[in-house]
């Protein structure tokens, strides 16, 4: 499977990013409209659709709901698993265009950076959307096309073939909500530039939240269905 293979060799290099001085500050910002957007609760049952190595899952592990990680990469299982030992998680490998679960199966649902890989953006929303019980949320969040980041990566592709985001379909906040089944919230954060000193780069995400900019590198949407 082409998205297996594409994502195997990744598991170190993507945790590495977020122990730089710039990487903490974007995972931070991230983290920080995740959870605000998914908002997890003790009790709660979610799936964690493209868990990758667990960067996020951690994070939504400590509201001790009960999770259910998945992802396509055995490697990017295996890493998040050793992460989360005796939490209150299991592991499926799966693929988010046929999910392995029932219909109304999870309280919520969140799926991080894992859309932009899926060419059939609309399929894949309702697929989280058809597990997700009554009333319950969906949180999904992805590559801002808007954002410069996206504008480099995309540079990179053409000069690298191997770069991971060759294959990558970036959307816009708009994009986004023409794709899914229902009416949303979506909102961005990242607003800084990957060069930016820690100082500058809080200072300028301060002020896109303020302005409310949609060109955040991180674009997170909320559904409730």
């Amino acid at each position: 499977m082409k998205q297996k293979a594409l994502f195997d060799g990744w598991p170190e290099k993507y945790d590495q990013w977020f122990t730089t001085p710039i990487g903490r500050l974007v995972k931070m910002y991230e983290s920080e409209l995740l959870m605000d957007l998914l908002r997890p609760e003790r009790g709660d049952t979610i799936l964690d659709a493209g868990c990758g190595t667990g960067v996020f899952t951690l994070d939504v592990l400590e509201r001790k709901p009960r999770v259910v990680a998945m992802d396509i990469s055995l490697p990017m299982l295996v890493r998040a698993g050793k992460k989360a030992s005796e939490r209150p998680i299991s592991f499926v490998a799966g693929d988010m265009m046929t999910l392995p679960f029932a219909d109304e199966t999870f309280d919520k649902v969140v799926s991080v950076t894992a859309l932009e890989f899926i060419e059939d953006g609309k399929g894949a929303l309702r697929e989280l959307f058809r597990v997700t019980k009554h009333r319950g949320r969906i949180v999904v969040a992805t590559l801002n096309r808007l954002s410069p980041w996206a504008a480099r990566r995309a540079a990179q592709a053409r000069t690298k073939p191997d770069s991971i985001f060759k294959r990558a379909i970036f959307r816009s906040p708009e994009e986004i909500a023409a794709i899914a089944p229902a009416a949303g919230v979506v909102k961005t954060a990242v607003h800084f530039q990957k060069d930016e000193e820690p100082e500058r780069a809080e200072r300028i995400e301060l002020e896109g939240r303020a302005r409310g900019l949609e060109t955040g590198a991180f674009l997170v949407a909320q559904w409730k269905r």
